[in-house]
């Protein structure tokens, strides 16, 4: 009897389960190398439930997202407007529109800004703000047309404004 190594043992092994494979016939190969069609096709309904479930979900909160941002940027405009209000005693003219909230407007000596640390922002849909003083529902009317830069709207072309 003779003994092999440990190494050879597994050479032998391995030799063995190649002439296994080799000596299957094509049929045999493909049942035991892939997957069925039927399974296939399984995978793909399940997949494609899967992303007809999810993607309305992440769409409608990237509008609601969208929204909401809208809003912030214009309570954060509000807010620098109100603050070049106290400094210089009116709001900026519809003329000097929200870029006097970063740059000084001739004449004005009183103004202490810039009152935004960046530039002016546009909306959410990358339009920019609409800027009305003095305004038909107050001292300014600041506002964003939505998606479609069009007034009115409903969804995602709807109006955000600063009073509402």
């Amino acid at each position: 009897m003779t003994y092999l190594s440990e190494t050879d043992r597994d050479r032998e092994v391995r030799q063995k389960k190649k002439n296994r494979f080799l000596s299957l016939s094509l049929s045999q190969i493909s049942v035991c190398a892939g997957f069925t069609l039927v399974e296939l096709l399984v995978v793909m309904v399940i997949i494609g439930l899967l992303a007809a479930l999810v993607v309305p979900t992440y769409m409608g909160r990237e509008r609601k997202a969208r929204s909401q941002a809208a809003r912030a940027q214009i309570e954060l405009l509000g807010t620098a407007l109100d603050t070049f209000r106290l400094d210089v005693g009116r709001y900026p003219t519809t003329q000097e529109g929200l870029e006097a909230l970063r740059t000084q407007p001739s004449g004005l000596e009183r103004w202490d800004g810039p009152y935004l640390k960046k530039e002016v922002p546009t909306d959410p849909w990358g339009k920019p703000f609409v800027y009305r003083s003095p305004g038909e529902h107050g001292p300014y009317d600041l506002l964003s047309y939505g998606a479609d830069g069009v007034p009115g709207g409903e969804g995602d072309n709807r109006d955000i404004a600063s009073w509402e």
